[in-house]
């Protein structure tokens, strides 16, 4: 991905608020911009559940995608490029003051260096209607819920690197470093903030060969050693892709082996319902079948959405667990609902977790 394009994971859940003046500064214009207060609160709720995907930032543009209860909506935020003679009488502000560069390279924005850009009618921070968003969902509020959650969330990145809001309006740190650079020579400052080029990525791990062919030999199950050199072998994939070692735990190894390969359960005693969750959902899975959590008051308000938008029975609640009779729905740290379904006055997990609580119910018949 080039450098005027930058990509960042997405964020868990959790409250966080923008510090910086600049980062207040975008969330103002995402306020002035909206006629209507309630999809912006929405959206910071969802930007605090973790609901925004992978976020992508490019000149002009912002884009993620944005999960609800019911959908998944690819969202677009757009933003006015600066023109190049705009760009002009920029780079010539940062030029006048080697402390400006210094700042923005210690990822500082100085008020100092945007009111001179506004004195020369440069409008380096968004105002009102700046901000032209657009989205998948049937929404017709400007922003809609998913693009102020965006929004808000693109608050926490530029908040911590201005030169984001640099690229929004069209151009990369490279590229404001050489326009601002004096004729007669190179600032110190840009000299040493060049960035140290990246390491090329390591290659893909191959594809799994064959396994291995082993002589029969007495007391030796040959076939069972064949399971376990192909389960090593994908734990060994995993950590390469991952860079990842992960803890040991004997215990979920054996519930892990057993749901991947059936002709090692009877071997491996591990638990059927253990077995069956993580065939549902792998750890997580696992997670949700036993250790009952209690879901913090924004959860519970989403899960109570979730479960009132679909006209389903009242169900009986504990925790986060939701009960209807012999069916069961299992809400997730994930934001995911697990169906399960009562078998001999035990509950067992069955079909496919579901972010909408009325397909997982319907996974539980």
């Amino acid at each position: 991905m080039s450098d005027r394009v930058k990509g960042f994971p997405a964020f868990g859940k959790g409250v966080r608020r923008a510090r910086s003046w600049w980062g207040k500064a975008w969330l103002k214009a995402l306020e002035d911009t909206s006629l209507d207060q309630a999809p912006l609160r929405q959206g910071r709720k969802y930007a605090h559940a973790g609901l925004v995907g992978t976020i992508t930032v490019s000149p002009g543009r912002l884009a993620a995608t944005v999960y609800d209860t019911e959908d998944t909506h690819h969202t677009v935020v757009r933003v006015t490029e600066l023109t190049d003679g705009e760009w002009n009488r920029f780079l010539g502000q940062i030029a006048v003051k080697a402390g400006h560069l210094a700042a923005l390279l210690d990822r500082e924005m100085p008020r100092e260096l945007a009111d001179a850009a506004a004195d020369a009618g440069v409008p380096l921070l968004p105002g009102i209607g700046d901000l032209d968003p657009e989205c998948t969902c049937p929404g017709w509020e400007l922003p809609c819920r998913h693009a102020a959650a965006l929004c808000h969330q693109a608050s926490w990145l530029i908040d911590a690197d201005p030169w984001l809001l640099l690229l929004l309006r069209g151009r990369d740190q490279d590229e404001v470093v050489a326009g601002a650079r004096p004729a007669s020579g190179v600032l110190a400052t840009a000299a040493y903030a060049r960035p140290v080029p990246d390491l090329p990525d390591d290659p893909p791990p191959g594809e799994p060969g064959p396994l291995p062919e082993f002589e029969p030999a007495p007391g030796l199950d040959v076939d069972v050693l064949r399971l376990l050199v192909a389960d090593a072998a994908a734990k060994a994939r995993d950590v390469l892709a991952t860079g990842r070692w992960p803890a040991p735990d004997d215990r979920r190894d054996h519930i892990r082996m057993a749901a991947a390969h059936p002709a090692l359960r009877d071997r491996l005693d591990a638990d059927p319902r253990a077995v069956r969750a993580w065939r549902q959902g792998g750890l997580t899975a696992l997670d949700v079948l036993e250790q009952p959590w209690t879901p913090d008051r924004t959860d519970t308000a989403r899960a109570r959405a979730a479960w009132d938008s679909g006209e389903l029975p009242e169900p009986t609640v504990w925790r986060n667990r939701w009960t209807v009779h012999d069916r069961q729905l299992r809400y997730g740290r994930d934001g995911r609902w697990y169906p399960y379904r009562s078998v001999d006055g035990d509950w067992w997990p069955t079909g496919t977790p579901h972010r909408d609580p009325t397909a997982a119910l319907t996974d539980a018949d």
